[in-house]
């Protein structure tokens, strides 16, 4: 008997390890991209299992995506920005999307702006727009079924206005990824959000045009901003902002991002990031924390029939060289000024905002295949793509220093950590340096208020320091649970 026992605790023991081996494996070999994690995780997935396209009857499409899409609300700190106002009859999102309650004219205080995000994986990641939860000290996600979570914020990059966040669930339904690339004009799409806060929301039109840029992004000296947006006349209004712009066989195919109005309001044009660059660009701030930017190293010119004829171009197909960058990507691999660009890895491109997407989709170090013709001759050109910084190798972001304010980093707690210390917010210290926290806060405390505020994300503490003034009150817990309450001066 005992050697039957013997032999069970062996066993059983073979099975706790070989478990625990899986576990680490598992955790090792998580997938690297979203796509992967979405087709590791298909069950949870809300595109119609059937993949096929169903004309005018948009119930299921609703069905489907409706779950997945969330409604945020971002909470601000006082502050001395002002809300800039609209150009040219181009009612942006950063001129209107803020919360109704903001006088444009006046400086912006403690307030709430409110928009939508799409779910992208089964454990909470979310995808919106940068312009809703830029500079927020708490984001507050509400699921369709009424569920809300505090989000942190994983990474943003403006020159796609495309932020990640995630809330701490699992088993969550999610918008599996389409192909913008395969989108027609013509076709009839779903768009799904909380316009003017009306939770839930779907309208149906078809996609107008395809390759908009309306100069958006490329305000305030963002000259690196992508502009490629899917056009549609599905109703959006403010507050669709971040939003799914759906298929009908229910898969995600752009991010709805503006709209083009005199009013403020929906006229018949709303703007969408495709799905294939929203896909790159959130792989990135997963992977690296930053978006791994990568330029071609030349500047570009549409083709107008006016170019053609200075030029003595023979047709009206694809992007001008007028210059090429010293030391770039492009003259390293042989382009030349006047060469005529046609494809990017065998994708055509007939816009400077389509030739800007599709490099978007590469980081520094990929090879891409550039077709030119060159007076006439065709010619295919392999380019090793370089970043901003001139370096063919990508690189980490530096988290320490994203989340650190004078001395001292931080970073939001988990969900586990706040149900072990009885909280419900609250941003962990991580290590202190020279400045004022020296020897006042320890690594391991938790802030849970400062100045009776209370702290959700690292951007809250930043907030409320850098506009402090004179001394701070912060209250917290200890490593050890215990409660602490410390007086801070600023100055010292």
């Amino acid at each position: 008997m005992k050697k039957v026992l013997g032999i069970f605790a062996i066993a059983l023991a073979g099975g706790l390890v070989a478990l625990g081996i899986n576990n680490v494996v598992e955790r090792i070999t998580e997938p690297a991209s979203f796509e992967a994690m979405q087709k590791k995780h298909a069950i949870f997935a809300s595109n119609i299992e059937s993949g096929g396209n169903v004309g005018f009857d948009f119930v299921k499409v609703s069905e489907v995506s409706t779950p997945a899409v969330v409604h945020i609300k971002s909470y601000y700190e006082a502050s001395k920005q002002t809300i800039p106002q609209g150009k040219g009859g181009q009612v942006d999102p950063f001129d209107f999307f803020r919360d109704h309650g903001f006088d444009f004219d006046a400086p912006r205080g403690p307030g709430m702006a409110t928009g939508s995000g799409v779910i992208i994986t089964q454990d909470g990641y979310i995808v919106t727009n940068n312009h809703v939860v830029e500079d927020a000290t708490k984001m507050e996600v509400t699921l369709n079924d009424k569920r809300t979570y505090t989000a942190e914020l994983i990474g943003t990059d403006k020159t796609t206005d495309l932020a990640l966040i995630k809330i701490d669930e699992k088993s969550l339904h999610f918008m599996s990824f389409g192909n913008s690339d395969d989108v027609k004009v013509g076709q009839w799409v779903v768009a799904v959000g909380n316009p003017m806060n009306l939770t839930s929301t779907v309208t149906a039109g078809i996609v107008s045009a395809k390759g908009r840029s309306i100069d958006l992004l490329r305000r305030e000296d963002n000259q690196y901003a992508i502009e490629n947006f899917i056009q549609t006349d599905a109703a959006i209004n403010p507050g669709n902002s971040g939003g799914a712009l759906v298929s009908t066989s229910g898969q995600l195919i752009g991010i709805n991002t503006a709209i083009a109005s005199q009013t403020g309001s929906y006229t018949g044009y709303g703007f969408a990031v495709p799905v294939n660059l929203v896909k790159k660009v959130m792989d990135d701030l997963l992977k690296f924390g930053k978006v791994q930017r990568a330029v071609l190293g030349v500047a570009i010119q549409e083709i107008t029939q006016e170019v053609a004829d200075k030029e003595s171009l023979k047709g009206l197909d694809g992007v001008l060289v007028q210059q090429v960058t010293e030391n770039g990507s492009a003259e390293k691999a042989g382009i030349k000024k006047g060469d005529v660009i046609m494809k990017v890895n065998n994708v055509k491109v007939n816009s400077v905002s389509s030739l800007q997407e599709e490099i978007g989709k590469y980081r520094p170090g990929d090879k891409v295949t550039i077709s030119v013709n060159r007076k006439g001759e065709a010619k295919d050109i392999v380019v090793t793509l370089k970043g901003l910084d001139g370096k063919e190798t990508t690189s980490i972001a530096d988290k320490s220093e994203v989340n650190s304010v004078k001395g001292a980093s931080f970073e939001t707690l988990s969900k586990e950590e706040k149900d072990k210390l009885g909280v419900k917010n609250g941003v962990k210290v991580v290590s202190v340096g020279e400045g004022p926290f020296k020897g006042k806060l320890q690594p391991g405390f938790v802030i849970t208020k400062i100045d009776k505020q209370a702290v959700y994300t690292v951007q809250s503490v930043k907030s409320i320091i850098e506009a402090a003034e004179g001394a701070v009150l912060i209250e917290g817990k200890n490593s050890d649970g215990t409660d602490n309450v410390i007086g801070l001066k600023l100055g010292e």
